[in-house]
């Protein structure tokens, strides 16, 4: 496998594309009854950080807000194009989304803290969308942009 210069692991890159985000769907985003999972906490810092979070909860059918932002059950139904898209699914469970984020466009595919599926960021990066892994957008964002 060549290295593609759409998987990011420095840290301009990640700065870069913290900068250039205004809007992030979270696959996965929990609603506030569970306020102490990352699932929440983690978009919910980064909407404290000025950013738009589109929620996109895999689970919680009953909730149709969170974030005090309108819920989406699949990238399809969003009214809005979003610049990145933050994964918080098991690393195996990535690849069910493939499909319908190659088909959003994001500038942006975030994978979590403990989050890896290399043939998933392979598909992003050929399509020429900026993939970070494995590590916390809270953290990052925390340490590199204040």
């Amino acid at each position: 496998m060549q290295s593609n210069k759409n998987l990011i692991d420095t840290d301009d890159g990640i700065r870069e594309i913290l900068a250039n985000t205004k809007r992030i769907a979270v696959i996965g985003i929990k609603p506030e009854s569970h306020a102490g999972q990352p699932a929440f906490y983690v978009p919910k810092y980064m909407q404290d950080a000025g950013y738009t979070i589109v929620p996109v909860p895999v689970y919680y059918p009953d909730v149709t807000e969170i974030l005090g932002e309108p819920v989406y059950r699949n990238l399809a139904d969003l009214p809005e194009r979003v610049e990145m898209i933050n994964l918080f699914r098991r690393s195996e469970d990535v690849e069910k989304h493939i499909d319908e984020i190659l088909a959003a466009k994001p500038d942006s595919v975030w994978m979590q803290l403990g989050i890896i599926n290399d043939k998933a960021a392979d598909a992003f990066a050929q399509a020429g969308i900026k993939v970070v892994q494995n590590r916390c957008l809270l953290v990052e964002h925390r340490s590199l942009m204040r």
